[in-house]
């Protein structure tokens, strides 16, 4: 463990890490209220933080004078890249991936088919965890835009590609 911010005999002290000029005690100590903010988080603020308590002329007791909570700092995802395997010629399989490099937790990924032939995808030809979508026995009314949307709890976003057959 890294300490990282304290208050001894009237003096607040914040350590030399990266989160110095992010944190700091959000109310008055004397309000006995030791709760703390960090500002503009980043995913490597995630981690076990712990709050010791040690008052002058009081008995140490380990489970009673210790805190413990753990942070997770949601990611949304990066904006996703969208692409077509396969040739997209009448009666052929194609595979329409989309990933994106960047989300906490793992985005999820749904692909839908834009108007004016609106169409959602499920299972088995989707499959969300990977962002892919297979298309068999291509046909000329299988063209149009097709949508990839990537999500988590942080947020979405999405990117298109034109199905040509």
């Amino acid at each position: 463990p890294v300490q990282i911010l304290s208050y001894l005999g009237g003096v607040v002290k914040v350590e030399e890490t990266d989160l110095k000029p992010r944190m700091g005690f959000l109310y008055s100590i004397e309000t006995y209220n030791i709760s703390v903010f960090i500002n503009a988080t980043r995913e490597q603020d995630s981690g076990q933080y712990m709050c010791t308590v040690n008052v002058v002329d009081d008995t140490i007791r380990l489970d009673k004078n210790v805190g413990i909570i753990n942070l997770t700092v949601l990611v949304p995802p990066a904006a996703p890249t969208c692409q077509l395997h396969g040739s997209a010629v009448v009666g052929a399989n194609v595979t329409l991936s989309c990933s994106s490099k960047k989300g906490k937790p793992s985005p999820k990924y749904q692909w839908q088919r834009e108007a004016p032939t609106l169409q959602v995808f499920f299972p088995p030809a989707q499959d969300r965890a990977r962002g892919t979508l297979k298309l068999t026995n291509l046909s000329l009314e299988m063209s149009g835009v097709y949508v990839c949307r990537a999500e988590n709890q942080a947020g979405s976003t999405n990117c298109s590609i034109v199905l040509e057959v």
